[in-house]
């Protein structure tokens, strides 16, 4: 007669999971807002839409964390990834002028460890309350031999709302307008497989001091930063025309998306300083300045564009909350079909 089975003798840990969901209830009980109806551990979550809007639409956004977990894994710190995870989502669906209302989270992985787990959580709670967004539901998946031990997949889906009339489109964008941007904590959750091969082939001493107090390695995993919350309190009091969020594809890819066809971003690479994160990267890798500003965000993670008499106001309220800002540049009007982000070399 064969044994008995259970499902932990096929790798899957029950206990384990219902652990998990103990021990993350507190850090999600923090993020809630007043629109959720009811708790975790239903098959659904519940939220209506806040009588303040008269007219509002739904917007919606899902993200990873890419390659960028795989140097979690080699480095053993997963408590920021979560902050990534959450970033790379409400981030998006903010520069259409949503306010995020609530996010649910993926994590997958082939035998759960609840306390590495409970780290990415954490993580993910922490971006939800620092960008006013309900963690109100997820997915824990442990598929023993889908993924190699120690190792994990993260998925994030957000959904916030705006007044139908508020929506940020780009449409109103015209030459003479202000191109601003809004420095970046790092690399964010981009261009990683490209980091890592950099990293492998230079083997650079990750632990020695780098900047500003932070070694390499820190100074490579730092999270992707949040920029909701200064964001909405500009759109409380002035009109944003357009917003870029800085991902794959960097500032040369990622600008046009929010320009209408005829315009140009003209921006002077003289109006920041590269942080010294990408100034090792290019030298280390030998990458040329045209590649960086397509696959790094470069130091500017969020590019606003504003008419022009709005731009030192804007810049006070962003300031005020914590955000450096830089004069990027200016909206053109576009020759032929010229690239619609153009950068203009600073001088050497």
């Amino acid at each position: 007669m064969s044994e008995t089975l259970s499902y932990r003798d096929a790798g899957v840990d029950i206990d384990a999971g219902d652990a998990l969901v103990e021990n993350i209830k507190p850090f999600a009980k923090r993020t809630m807002r007043p629109e959720v109806l009811g708790g975790l551990g239903g098959f659904g979550a519940l939220v209506e839409i806040s009588k303040k809007y008269q007219n509002p639409v739904l917007v919606s956004g899902t993200d990873g964390v890419g390659t960028k977990l795989k140097l979690a894994f080699e480095w053993d710190k997963h408590d920021t990834v979560g902050i990534d995870l959450v970033a790379m989502s409400v981030n998006d669906i903010l520069v259409q002028g949503a306010e995020p209302l609530f996010f649910l989270d993926y994590f997958a992985c082939g035998k759960l460890d609840v306390a590495r787990a409970t780290d990415v959580i954490k993580g993910i709670a922490a971006g939800c309350e620092q960008s006013g967004c309900a963690l109100i539901g997820g997915e824990t998946a442990e598929m023993p031999g889908m993924y190699p031990a120690g190792e994990y997949d993260l998925a994030g889906f957000a959904v916030g709302v705006v007044e139908k009339a508020k929506i940020i489109s780009g449409r109103d964008i015209a030459a003479g307008d202000a191109v601003l941007g809004l420095a970046a904590n790092g690399a964010h959750s981009n261009g990683y497989s490209l980091i890592r091969k950099i990293i492998e082939r230079e083997q650079p001493d990750l632990d020695a001091p780098f900047d500003q107090g932070k070694t390499l390695r820190e100074a490579i995993i730092a999270p992707t930063r949040l920029y909701v919350k200064p964001i909405l309190a500009v759109l409380a009091q002035f009109n944003i025309k357009g917003m870029a969020h800085i991902t794959g594809g960097g500032i040369t890819e990622n600008v046009p998306r929010v320009l209408p066809e005829n315009t140009v971003a003209q921006i002077d690479a003289a109006a920041w300083t590269m942080p010294k994160l990408f100034q090792w990267l290019q030298q280390a890798g030998n990458i040329n300045t045209a590649e960086m500003h397509r696959t790094f965000n470069c130091g500017i993670g969020m590019v606003l564009v504003v008419a022009e008499h709005d731009a030192a106001a804007i810049t006070a309220v962003l300031q005020q909350a914590g955000e450096t800002v830089y004069r990027l540049g200016a909206i053109r009007e576009r020759q032929g079909d010229e690239a619609q982000t153009q950068i203009t070399p600073a001088q050497s």
